[in-house]
């Protein structure tokens, strides 16, 4: 094989998918694949340090790896290939704390490239070893823990449907990262009216969680500008410049929108404040990959997302359909992916687990992919009623698929969140999960009124 740039290399040794073949830009054959992986293997990680997939002088997400890199926190695998760092990773002696103090010296390049080399069960064991703990109002990520996003989405908006699903939720232990609505209608009138419905509820029953409108970020900004309840703020990102230009943002944009979010001062045991989404993909949608598979494009977009020291990170893996990601088997690499090299790099990693219906793939397969994310130590999934989002059309993972988790691994809610459930008469203190009823009677009769009680 002729000599090639770390960019070609790490897209001929990713794992297969049909984005990158789309792209035009994945190995040919199982061979040339092995190959590249061999050749991969034995690329010191120094190398990732001068040679840039995308040059510094054209990306700000460049500039942004390139200048923020932490030479010391380096300095314990400075001298390792890609294969080293691959194997020292699976060892004991990169625990949890050994991983924590590494991840500021390691950069997206790097944990792409080390992935490419695992089997799916590598993936599993060298996530579960880091741990990421983030707060607000709840402290998510902590070790035995397990969160879920509730997201009551709508297809009109309606406030009563959005309680319903929310009231079904917290009877399933479900909310603890965060509730999150989709908004159906990105007007600034009915986001308003939106981030004062969640607010009302979480004052209302004293929820030790957090809210969140997905807007976008120019949206939030001018909300707080008059005066809404904003507990976190929602940005897509992705991993060049480009592609986030596609998205309105940059990063100039988030600074603005970080520091306006804090200084709300509205989480009580902690002030982490953003919640980014990103997924394998969008860079290539948007025409903006710069030739980089879209792997490595991902795993820039933590680069992006670890500068704002955020909440919640959400790899919405499935979504973006099968032109990225063809099947079940090539959701689940990528999803086991994306986690591990978002923890690697000290993020607080969930997974939108799920697919679009034109994909070809099912719920057997989410069930895999939930089951072996857990083992890795997910630090969040969704949990939509029913698993199937009527309002954005696909599917996910419902609140029993959360309750099932956290059965068969012995994973408990944050621990502020679950005090709360056994004070509302939803588990019980041996985490066993009690009939609907108690405490949110009270907020089931506000539904089933004609005023469900909240601003409208």
């Amino acid at each position: 094989m002729r000599k090639l740039s770390l960019r070609e290399l790490l897209a001929k040794a990713s794992p297969l998918r049909s984005g990158d073949i789309l792209a035009g830009i994945a190995a040919e054959s199982e061979e040339e694949r092995t190959r590249a992986q061999m050749a991969l293997a034995d690329i010191p990680l120094t190398r990732f340090l001068s040679e840039c997939v995308i040059p510094y002088e054209e990306d700000e997400v460049t500039r942004l790896i390139v200048d923020s890199h932490d030479e010391k926190a380096f300095a314990p695998v400075r001298s390792f290939t890609v294969g080293q760092f691959r194997d020292w990773l699976l060892t004991e002696e990169a625990d949890a704390d050994m991983l924590a103090a590494l991840a500021p010296g390691i950069t997206p390049e790097m944990a792409a490239a080390a992935s490419k080399l695992m089997r799916v069960q590598d993936l599993v064991l060298a996530a579960s070893k880091c741990r990421v703990v983030t707060r607000f109002r709840d402290t998510l990520g902590l070790p035995g823990r397990f969160s879920t996003r509730l997201q009551p989405n709508h297809p009109t908006d309606d406030a009563r449907g959005i309680l319903a699903s929310t009231l079904d939720g917290l009877n399933y232990a479900c909310g603890d990262a965060v509730i999150g609505i989709n908004p159906a209608t990105d007007s600034l009138p009915n986001t308003l009216r939106l981030l004062h419905l969640l607010d009302e509820v979480i004052r209302r029953y004293d929820i030790p969680t957090q809210s969140c409108v997905l807007t976008h970020v120019s949206n939030t900004m001018e909300l707080i500008r008059r005066g809404a309840p904003v507990d976190l703020c929602f940005q897509s990102i992705a991993g060049t410049e480009k592609a986030n230009a596609s998205f309105g943002i940059s990063l100039s944009l988030l600074d603005e929108a970080w520091e306006a979010t804090r200084s709300l001062r509205r989480g009580t045991v902690g002030d982490n404040v953003m919640y980014f989404e990103t997924g394998q993909g969008s860079a290539l949608s948007a025409g903006a990959h710069h030739g980089v598979d879209q792997q490595t494009v991902e795993c820039r977009a933590y680069a992006v997302a670890r500068r704002y020291r955020p909440l919640l990170v959400n790899t919405v893996v499935g979504f973006i359909g099968p032109e990225y990601l063809f099947n079940g088997k090539q959701i689940i690499r990528a999803g086991l992916e994306d986690h591990f090299c978002g923890k690697l790099l000290g993020l607080p990693m969930g997974a939108d687990i799920c697919y679009t219906n034109h994909a070809d793939a099912d719920q057997d397969d989410m069930d895999i992919l939930l089951t072996m994310l857990g083992a890795a130590n997910v630090n969040f999934v969704m949990g939509i009623p029913g698993a199937d989002d009527i309002m954005l059309n696909y599917q996910s993972t419902s609140f029993h698929d959360a309750a099932y988790l956290r059965r068969i691994l012995n994973r408990r809610p944050a621990p502020e969140f679950e005090a709360w459930l056994e004070r509302m008469g939803i588990l019980a203190p041996d985490g066993r999960m009690l009939p609907p009823g108690g405490a949110l009677h009270a907020l089931e009769a506000d539904i089933q009124s004609s005023s469900p009680g909240v601003p409208s």
